[in-house]
């Protein structure tokens, strides 16, 4: 589970409780910081919260042992803006999209997989 907490009154914290995938290890938003992706490393998962509307968007299915550091935020020239992740358990580096408004059919799944160097990666950075 993921506890999403609202600091905006400190004397009373709310405190929102999620489903989300298991295994739950880093992550990072997106570029709009709307949403925060994390790995669920052990699932082979990314999870997509909705900060805003304090609901997970999605569960997505990745490469081995996705491990994103805080993940890559850039515009891909045909799908626009991306998150990126790396693996440990693979040497794939996975493209997920982020704009649910300008580019609804690619929000929120692997867009395009690359193909990295070596055995794995364990953060990717912009």
């Amino acid at each position: 589970k993921t506890l999403m907490v609202d600091y905006s009154n400190v004397d009373a914290l709310k405190i929102t409780e999620l489903g989300s995938a298991r295994f739950l290890h880093d992550g990072g938003w997106d570029a709009s910081k709307r949403y925060f992706m994390v790995a669920a490393n052990n699932s082979n998962k990314i999870g997509v919260i909705d900060a805003k509307d304090g609901a997970v968007k999605a569960v997505i299915e990745v490469g081995k042992i996705p491990h994103p550091g805080r993940g890559a935020n850039f515009i891909h020239p045909k799908f626009g803006p991306v998150w990126a992740t790396g693996h440990l358990g693979d040497e794939s580096i996975a493209l997920i999209g982020t704009d649910p408004v300008k580019h609804k059919a690619q929000a929120f799944k692997v867009v395009q997989t690359l193909k990295g160097q070596g055995g794995g990666a364990l953060f990717i950075k912009t």
